[in-house]
């Protein structure tokens, strides 16, 4: 974006100049001869200009192998899913492919791809990532772990607005009740826990009906074959999953470009060859005609005819690796025609052979190139099974960073590309229950009727998070609103209403996989949510520290303690816990505390905050650690190095504003400094020592005041000061550094409501001895482990 504005300015410039108006052609022809600056100015906007548009054909050309494989696939089973019982009246193929034609305009072409698209965080996509956006807009996150210092992130985007308009109603009819916090959270995990059950459903539906194509060609074959055939496939698909798809990601989007042509292709043949005439589906009035003629049977086939816009929540969830332009080129000017040519064809075969729509897509296939096509769909059904199940990772690890899902493995699969995880875990419950589906159900009827209440229930969710962004985040219109809201939820929940008919043949499953995500998220969150209330509530007095003097009531050994906390702000319980039972205490105490915000990333240059905690004497210290959603800790990363690195730099910091005269060039950050040392003040209820509250993002602009202002006495004794108590720090942490990590064991009270035991001392103990250990994810050694444990009733 920052290129495009950049050509942009430089354009307006050099349009005014009479001077170098001259040819671009001109300008190729004399790469070699000397050029004036003007002249390189414009050779190099045509360059960046060329280059640009290359760049983007090549994303879109990308975007068709990761975003577009899922509903590119729709085609193999839309027909047969529609007419289950089979096909009464041609003209009923009229009107379910005019039902097609604009159930594909008006959901994934309008709503997804110019409008919610356009909703992304930062380039992240999915009903997670708009919560987040929702997040920095108003105060309804759950986990109340905010510290002002977050907003200040180059990352943390967001916009204000005047205390009596909408929007700020809005904000604080949200922010007023915590259950509607929890009510929005809700809703979130719902469209969450769908998309996961996509993950399940997709891959069961595609590679069944690709494989189903064996059967076509080859009529005595019984169906076992097949569904033996789909396990099969299904289960290389999930085994290679942890090779990941860097190196064989390239083939991806030719798989999917020649599966597109293929389809648009055969669809011109079949509309040439047996039907001009379904072509007049472009217009509304044979959808009325349809819906009127089939009464209850026309209604209920609308949870098959929904099946052709699958894949259009996954399009929004995958959007982090493309950009939007590129992605509504690809949808323009490939996808949508090249389904639209797919499913007339159908339409025009079926007009003509009613008989074959069991098998519409293989049969309407020209004989001399029937295995090649069934080769084609059998790869493009893998590249679609393999986008909703990447998508699932990114989706889990999101939940986690949103304290909605236990600490699971994340293994990278790639050294180039960061987004790319495997989570071992998933992946093979994800396996079991697709292979449940596909040789449970064995045929494509029910697992397309399971498949479609997944899909129009996440749209759902996602319309009504849009409605939410459209007011906080765009402060659209009221009328724009309502009229967005209105026209999607007319749609959606007539296909919502079609699907609820179908729940007791097959729509039961997402609803049960759904529901069974959703507690074990809702139980994890609400665990999560009381740890950290728990430690809030019993955090130690700041006055009773400074009480202990600086030796803390102990010894004071030689060492670095990092104490592991879930507060970003004051002592915790386990601090106290441990110095009242043990004898000792390290030279040097740092409480670290790692929290997710709610953005997509947070720049390495930013990760840690630190600060000082009570006098210099005390030797304690508070590091938090930022990460955002989509950040990951990876086991080659040196988190202890980086954390000391931060603490080294900060002590020196210190000592420098603590040295600096009342210069020009101090008085700059004089005002945030003191900022930072009252907000810290308040925080701890007495006034101690020298505070300095920074970041690491403001080292640039700091660093140089030492050398102008660090002058006379004071700016020397500073210095022997910084570098004294820099040694100090360095010798502790070569006498030895200890991770002391707190063991919480929540109960419900003998009190509690028997469906809170359940919660509490069954399934949120059964996820917490199961789940990842924090020492593990931090690549905390054993040796060097230390665990408090303790024991708190809700």
């Amino acid at each position: 974006m920052n290129s495009s504005m950049e050509i942009e300015g430089r354009n307006d410039i050099d349009e005014d100049s009479e001077s170098n108006r001259g040819s671009m052609w001109d300008l190729d022809q004399k790469l070699d001869q000397p050029m004036d600056e003007e002249a390189g100015k414009l050779k190099t906007i045509y360059r960046e200009k060329k280059f640009s548009a290359i760049l983007l054909l090549r994303l879109a050309f990308q975007s068709l192998g990761v975003v577009y494989g899922d509903l590119g696939t729709s085609p193999l089973y839309v027909f047969y899913n529609t007419f289950p019982k089979g096909i009464s009246d041609p003209e009923d193929v009229i009107g379910a492919l005019s039902l097609i034609i604009y159930s594909l305009t008006l959901i994934p072409l309008l709503k997804y791809v110019f409008i919610v698209c356009k909703a992304n965080d930062n380039g992240q996509g999915g009903t997670l990532a708009l919560y987040s956006l929702l997040c920095r807009h108003a105060k309804v996150k759950t986990i109340p772990n905010q510290h002002r210092t977050d907003e200040d992130l180059t990352t943390y985007s967001r916009s204000t607005f005047h205390e009596q308009s909408f929007a700020a109603k809005t904000k604080r009819w949200l922010e007023n009740y915590a259950f509607r916090k929890t009510g929005l959270l809700i809703l979130v995990l719902v469209g969450t826990c769908m998309v996961i059950g996509d993950g399940i459903l997709t891959p069961a539906i595609s590679v069944l009906s690709a494989a189903g194509g064996i059967k076509v060609n080859k009529p005595g074959m019984s169906g076992d074959v097949v569904i033996v055939v789909a396990v099969v496939i299904l289960v290389c698909l999930f085994s290679m999953q942890h090779y990941g798809t860097d190196k064989v990601g390239w083939l991806f989007a030719p798989i999917v470009l020649l599966w597109f042509l293929l389809i648009g292709s055969i669809g011109i043949y079949n509309i040439c060859k047996y039907d001009a005439s379904v072509l007049k589906a472009f217009s509304p009035v044979y959808v009325y005609r349809y819906l009127k003629r089939g009464g209850r049977d026309g209604f209920m086939s609308l949870g098959g005819i929904m099946l052709s816009i699958t894949g259009t929540e996954a399009l929004f969830a995958d959007l982090a690796h493309f950009p939007v332009s590129a992605i509504q080129l690809a949808f323009t000017v490939v996808v949508f025609p090249c389904l639209l040519l797919a499913y007339s064809g159908q339409a025009a075969y079926l007009v003509k052979n009613k008989e074959h729509v069991v098998d519409a897509f293989y049969r309407s296939i020209p004989e001399s190139i029937y295995w090649p096509v069934f080769l084609i769909a059998t790869a493009a059904a893998v590249v679609a099974s393999q986008a909703t199940i990447s998508a699932t990772f990114s989706i889990i690890k999101q939940a986690h960073a949103h304290g909605c899902f236990p600490r699971v493995k994340v293994v990278h699969t790639s050294k180039n590309f960061l987004g790319q995880i495997y989570v071992p875990d998933i992946n093979w419950i994800l396996m079991i229950l697709c292979i449940c589906v596909t040789a449970g159900f064995k045929n494509q009827s029910q697992i397309g009727n399971a498949y479609g209440t997944a899909v129009v229930i996440v749209m759902l969710v996602t319309t009504l998070l849009m409605v939410l962004i459209m007011i906080l985040v765009w402060r659209c219109h009221w009328i724009l609103v309502v009229l967005f809201t209105g026209l999607s939820l007319v749609v959606e929940c007539t296909y919502f209403s079609a699907v609820l008919f179908k729940v007791d043949q097959g729509g039961w499953v997402p609803l049960v996989i759904a529901g069974a995500f959703l507690i074990v998220m809702y139980v994890w969150h609400y665990g999560t949510l009381k740890r950290y209330e728990f430690e809030m509530h019993s955090k130690v007095s700041m006055a009773w520290i400074v009480g202990l003097g600086p030796s803390l009531g102990l010894v004071r050994v030689p060492g670095i303690g990092l104490v592991y906390t879930e507060l970003a702000s004051g002592v915790p319980h386990i601090f106290s816990h441990f110095i009242t039972n043990l004898p000792a205490i390290h030279s040097v105490v740092v409480f670290v505390c790692v929290k997710y915000l709610p953005v997509y990333t947070v720049p390495e240059e930013e990760r840690f905050l630190v600060k000082r905690i009570g006098p210099k004497n005390f030797r304690m210290f508070r590091c938090v650690a930022r990460y955002g959603y989509k950040d990951l800790h990876k086991k080659d990363d040196d988190f202890e190095k980086k954390l000391f690195d931060s603490l080294f730099l900060f002590v020196r910091l210190e000592s420098m504003m603590d040295g600096c005269s009342d210069s020009d060039e101090y008085s700059l950050y004089g005002q945030q400094t003191q900022h930072s040392r009252d907000g810290l003040l308040n925080e701890n209820g007495n006034t101690v020592g020298s505070v300095v509250d920074t970041t690491l993002s403001s080292i640039d602009s700091i660093v140089p005041v030492k050398v102008t202002t660090t002058v006379g006495s004071s700016g020397q004794a500073s210095s022997q000061t910084e570098v004294d108590e820099v040694e100090f720090l360095r010798s502790c942490q070569d006498a030895g550094v200890v991770h002391i990590m707190g063991n919480t064991v929540v109960r419900a009270r003998r009190e509690s409501r028997f469906y809170k035991k359940i919660a509490v001392d069954y399934i949120y103990a059964f996820l917490r001895k199961i789940c990842r250990e924090h020492s593990v994810i931090f690549n905390v050694p054993h040796e060097s482990l230390l665990n408090v444990g303790q024991v708190f009733y809700v």
